[in-house]
């Protein structure tokens, strides 16, 4: 159990923070912010419900001697004052440091005041020591849950739903648990089971929607969202959530209209930030370019959990920075493939500069190779990404003396800037160029495969969970594209790749070329060159389809409706010369594969 005295303050966390405190865990990278259905844990252990049974918990205790200071506590979370209820706490526990309740007064206020590790700390220390620690358990579990220890949260809720089966706040919680590890089945069922109880109750019918649509049922998701407004008009959850829908199906004013209600009515700090990042991409979908990047600057809102920080003890560059002549570092942030989509930005940024200035860049590493040799005036390093205390913090530990840095900022902000319109995306083939000699290369190695254009294709992502799951069509969608006779494919697609080559040989009779010698995830500038030497690269937008791109190689790009990179066109203005394919409707795979296939015939196959 730990001491008050071995709690740490976090509040200064940020562009101060020391040195010596990057001795967290190295990691990958950082997972893009991304807009999500809100149907997040529910509860709030300092609601007025939850301070009344804990004053009625203290009272039944008989705690004379430490009461007043419990009751004081209690009393400034009912008014919000979170730093005066820690104190308050902390006094409880300098008298008696094995008061359970102490430390779950103490947890509650450093949750509130965005101290999410030492809160769970805190939590931890009051589910042992307290008589019924079934009572901490929620909040424990919806901590858990927020800092994306989803384990740890399922194993919590399962606990609080067994003592108290009729609970719906802890059955949407499991169920929310159950969704996000992808068991479909199991969170329907818990819902059901709740809905036995209270079929009026706007969370639960919120949440099976978001399960439903997380499996791709978009269109059936809307009919219960809009029960949970039935039920209640002022869920803004399940309005949100309902102009989710609409964007994803192509409804993109009703989207924005269902998002700009939720947002004027009362919700949690995180679920706004949440529902303003949302909003941002559908200002990008209906073209409103300019409004939709101001917007997503809420992607640093510290209220995410998993928000990405950034250790630079710099000036922040701002839209109005005169650069000419200064230095400037530039950080890629989210996936990989936004890293170079937003690549788009730089020859705009190298050009402000002018001879006298300098831009450093900083990027993926296996980034790093193709943006400097595509970029030989600037230079360019790994940014290396720490999880400490639960926080992601990335910096660009290879910038020797950072005082000669003028200002810093992240590459996707420079959109602010450059691209506040269409029109304002160049018409440029490329902005990254792959090396000669290896496009030489490839081209001697694609002879040996078999004859006919040669079609690298992609078809999923790495990173294939949840809503994610919708931008990607099943592999057996692509039978129609993979017979069309006279192509030779090339397999371009990362990962485990081997079920999908199988079937394709044993359903299909087609032979999936495997180019030898590359690693498709790592050996990127070598991808980007294999791209130049193909014919056209085809699939869903990834890290190699916006590769090829931006090298200027010839492209295809299948989409959804409502993706906000198309900036309400029906291209990519990104890389003026991708044609794009997108499905009249969601999730109709069949008849936009075959107009693919009737595409490559076209144009390869046709004689003239």
């Amino acid at each position: 159990m730990v001491k008050p005295s071995q709690l740490k303050s976090s509040a200064a966390f940020g562009l101060q923070l020391d040195p010596t405190l990057l001795t967290g865990v190295e990691v990958s990278g950082a997972r893009p912010i991304e807009a999500v259905a809100a149907s997040q844990t529910a509860g709030d252990s300092a609601s007025k419900a939850a301070i009344k049974r804990l004053k009625s918990h203290a009272a039944a205790l008989r705690q004379q001697a430490l009461l007043p200071l419990i009751n004081r506590s209690l009393d400034a979370l009912k008014k919000d004052d979170y730093a005066g209820a820690m104190d308050l706490a902390l006094k409880v526990l300098d008298r008696d440091e094995r008061n359970g309740l102490g430390w779950y007064l103490l947890a509650i206020s450093k949750e509130k005041l965005g101290d999410l590790v030492n809160a769970l700390k805190c939590y931890e220390s009051a589910f042992q020591l307290l008589d019924e620690p079934e009572m901490v358990a929620p909040d424990l579990g919806r901590l858990a849950y927020r800092m994306n220890m989803k384990d740890i949260a399922e194993q919590l809720f399962r606990l609080c739903l067994a003592k108290t089966p009729t609970s719906n706040e802890v059955a949407n919680n499991l169920a929310c648990v159950l969704r996000d590890a992808q068991k479909y089945d199991e969170a329907v069922d818990v819902l059901k089971l709740a809905l036995n109880f209270n079929r009026e109750d706007p969370l639960l019918w919120n949440t099976l929607g978001t399960v439903l649509s997380e499996q791709g049922q978009v269109e059936s998701s809307k009919l219960f969202y809009e029960e949970a407004l039935r039920n209640d008009a002022s869920f803004v959850k399940a309005r949100y959530n309902l102009g989710n829908a609409h964007q994803v199906l192509g409804d993109l004013d009703q989207a924005l209209a269902a998002c700009d209600e939720a947002l004027a009515g009362r919700t949690s700090l995180d679920e706004a930030a949440m529902m303003r990042m949302s909003r941002s991409t559908m200002l990008m979908c209906l073209g409103r370019v300019g409004e939709g990047w101001d917007e997503y600057e809420v992607r640093f809102d510290p209220n995410f959990a998993d928000v990405l920080h950034f250790f630079i003890d710099r000036p922040k560059w701002t839209p109005d920075l005169d650069v000419r002549g200064k230095s400037i570092l530039v950080i890629g942030e989210q996936g990989l493939g936004d890293e170079v989509l937003f690549g788009n930005l730089l020859p705009d940024l190298i050009e402000d500069v002018g001879p006298t200035g300098k831009v450093t860049l900083a990027v993926e590493e296996r980034l790093v190779d193709l943006f400097q040799q595509s970029f030989p005036s600037i230079e360019v390093g790994a940014h290396v990404t720490f999880r400490y205390e639960h926080r992601v913090v990335r910096a660009a530990k290879f910038v020797e003396d950072p005082t000669t840095i003028d200002a810093w900022v992240p590459l996707a902000s420079l959109l602010r800037k450059y691209r506040r319109s269409v029109e304002s995306f160049p018409k440029r083939k490329n902005f990254l160029s792959a090396d000669p000699d290896r496009i030489t290369y490839w081209t001697e190695q694609l002879k040996s495969a078999p004859p006919g254009p040669k079609v690298g294709i992609l078809w999923k992502s790495l990173r294939m969970d949840g809503a994610r799951l919708r931008s990607f069509s099943p592999f057996d969608q692509w039978r129609s594209v993979l017979e069309t006779p006279g192509i030779t494919f090339v397999n371009m697609q990362y990962g485990d790749t081997e079920a999908e080559i199988a079937q394709a040989k044993s359903e299909y009779g087609i032979d999936i070329w495997q180019p030898p010698g590359i690693n498709l995830k790592d050996d990127l500038a070598d991808v980007g060159a294999l791209t130049c030497a193909l014919d056209l690269t085809l699939g869903f937008s990834n890290a190699t389809t916006n590769i090829a791109a931006a090298c200027g190689a010839p492209v295809w790009s299948i989409s959804i409706p409502g993706t906000w990179t198309r900036l309400g066109t029906d291209s990519l203005p990104w890389y003026p010369h991708v044609r794009v394919f997108t499905p009249e409707a969601f999730r109709d795979w069949q008849p936009v594969m075959e107009k693919i296939s009737t595409a490559l015939t076209q144009t390869f196959l046709s004689p003239g």
